[in-house]
């Protein structure tokens, strides 16, 4: 008979950088419960992520770096995950697998990109990158939202969002125990990405260390991650899986609420375990992080440090080593490299000479040489642009506060690790032509459309935040998006999204005195007069109709419609409110129907 195979649990914390443990020598955090994890686990201490979330989790999911996926943004629709590439949930589900996920999701939005579509049997999820961002449910907070379980709403009123998620897939375990089936189990939590909401008994402690209000709340989320894998753990054991269920920690990025550095990435307050930067940072700062990879059945326990440089996207071709996944026809090999070897304790030659490229892009088209490093066993080559001095400098690897500049002393290894960076530039050039669009509705669904994933915006960063809409912001871009079924589609666009359906002109009161939960400001009226739509072919597709169109508005009017008749193929969908002063914003909201008329050649 053989051998079940491990069972996976895959945690990912938002913002939690390497020096946000206990066990990393914070000196106020406590984290009992993944100290305790740590002291067991087999832990990678020379770990790299993304700078920033979306695109670590892109790399995660695909084993691929995150530019080969896809993504090199949390905007500006550069979030949406390469269809092409199979995630790891689609290996373990192909395996027998149940899959499970509960928490941010932020790799793309509607059809074809949600987690149901990419491999998940269970899915628990909120809208965008942040509860609160434009793709969220409006007005949702931590401890009141609307999540969408396998695409549709359901509400979870008076329970902190990451007591939901911790919740969802303790369930999600219990039932496939019960069902003997292995599980892989993803559980991204937000926390404690901002805002910084969390109840005080967890903040509180830390706030009688005399740490400042926002860092207390931010160590409180922590805090409550902590208590919620302590109780997961626990209940692991009373199911009797311990030993036979891989566990995964991880944060996607450097610390951001942790820390504060000054404009040389240098420690001004708070503690980032003696690295520079942080959150967007391309010093170690912004994108070391510590793994821990405990499974006693398989060796990954005892509490050792693995020191050789290893990176997210190794963490998929492992457990596909380790739990015999499938690899699909055709699929693409991933950059990540197996990493069982240095898990029990053997050499690797091969990992030991790798280099690694780290870049911030957060861009709609990426900038060659913005914010990177290469690493390599030995050096740090960085560049800042964005975040940072502006200085091409390269340190040893030992020296973890990246302060000693050894570019004048060893020019040949600048020259050479520059080698490695435009190598794998060259390498990605497809992938960063590469756009991956909405798409429209073929199936009576309908597509949402939000101004989060705008192409071609020139305000920097944009609309993406529950609050800008409600402030009015001035920005617009428009929306890709490819229609596969020819027919008649009807455009609607808002300023307020549908759950709050309020006339484009009006304003909304301010949120205020939510408790534990962060104040939201006046929605502003504007005086809109006009509305333009405009749909016009992708470069790629000239031969395709354009179509332009501008509407008076009515003060009560909640929205303005269209219809056309579209064939097959890649358009640009933009929108225009104008106000009675000539000012321009793109609508917040629009929303995409096939009204179920074929085109005539279709019909």
């Amino acid at each position: 008979m053989t051998a079940q195979p491990p069972n996976v649990l895959l945690i990912v914390t938002d913002d939690q950088g390497y020096g946000d443990f206990g066990c990393t020598g914070n000196p106020w955090l406590r984290t009992p419960a993944l100290d305790a994890l740590a002291a067991d686990s087999v832990r990678l201490d020379a770990f790299h992520t993304d700078p920033m979330c979306a695109p670590s989790r892109a790399a995660l999911l695909s084993g691929c770096h995150s530019a080969r996926a896809g993504v090199w943004s949390t905007l500006s629709g550069r979030y949406f995950l390469n269809r092409d590439l199979p995630t790891i949930a689609d290996r373990f589900r192909a395996s027998g697998y149940r899959t499970g996920m509960f928490g941010k999701w932020h790799l793309g939005d509607g059809k074809h990109y949600l987690p149901q579509d990419r491999g998940f049997d269970e899915a628990l999820y909120h809208g965008g990158g942040v509860i609160g961002e434009m793709p969220d449910h409006w007005d949702n907070d931590y401890f009141d939202a609307v999540f969408h379980r396998n695409g549709r709403p359901e509400r979870f009123a008076d329970t902190y969002c990451t007591d939901v998620w911790f919740g969802e897939a303790t369930d999600f375990i219990e039932r496939s125990v019960d069902a003997d089936v292995p599980f892989f189990c993803y559980l991204p939590v937000n926390a404690p990405h901002v805002p910084l909401d969390v109840h005080p008994r967890y903040a509180e402690p830390y706030l009688r260390q005399g740490v400042p209000d926002d860092r207390a709340r931010f160590f409180g989320m922590i805090a409550n991650i902590d208590e919620n894998v302590g109780r997961l753990r626990a209940r692991l054991a009373e199911l009797g899986i311990s030993d036979d269920t891989i566990i995964v920690y991880l944060g996607d990025n450097g610390t951001d609420g942790g820390a504060e550095v000054d404009a040389e990435g240098a420690l001004t307050d708070g503690w980032n375990a003696g690295q520079r930067g942080k959150k967007c940072w391309p010093t170690d700062g912004g994108h070391r992080n510590l793994c821990l990879l405990h499974w006693p059945r398989g060796g990954w326990s005892g509490g050792r440090d693995v020191t050789t440089l290893t990176a997210h996207y190794d963490l998929l071709p492992t457990l596909a080593a380790r739990c015999g996944l499938a690899h699909p026809d055709g699929a693409a090999p991933t950059d990540g490299r197996d990493l069982s070897g240095i898990l029990t304790g053997a050499a690797d030659d091969a990992l030991d000479g790798r280099a690694l490229v780290v870049h911030n892009q957060q861009r709609d088209n990426p900038t060659k040489y913005k914010d990177f490093a290469v690493l390599t066993r030995d050096w740090r080559l960085v560049q800042t642009t964005e975040w940072g001095p502006g200085r091409r400098e390269l340190h040893a690897a030992r020296d973890t506060g990246q302060v000693h500049d050894l570019a004048a002393e060893h020019p040949s290894v600048v020259t050479e690790l520059m080698r490695v960076y435009d190598r794998w530039w060259d390498d990605l050039g497809d992938a960063f032509e590469q756009v991956w669009p909405f798409y429209a509705a073929d199936d009576g669904e309908e597509l949402t459309l939000t101004a989060h994933a705008w192409h071609g915006t020139t305000e920097r960063p944009g609309i993406y935040d529950q609050n800008h809409c409600r402030t009015g912001e001035v920005a617009n871009g428009y929306w890709l998006v490819d229609v596969r079924d020819p027919g008649r589609y009807r455009l609607e666009l808002r300023r307020w999204p549908r759950e709050v359906d309020r006339p484009i002109t009006a304003g909304l009161p301010a949120r205020v005195g939510v408790p534990h939960v962060a104040d939201r400001p006046e929605g502003v009226a504007l005086t809109i007069r006009t509305a333009r739509i405009s749909v016009t072919p992708d470069s790629a597709n000239t031969g395709l109709p354009r179509l332009d169109v501008e509407t008076s508005v009515d003060a009560s009017a909640t929205a303005v419609t269209h219809e056309w008749d579209l064939p097959a193929g890649r358009y640009r969908v933009q929108t225009w409110l104008t106000d009675d002063a000539g000012v321009e914003r793109g609508a917040y909201y629009a929303y995409l129907t096939h009204t179920g008329v074929r085109a005539a050649q279709e019909r």
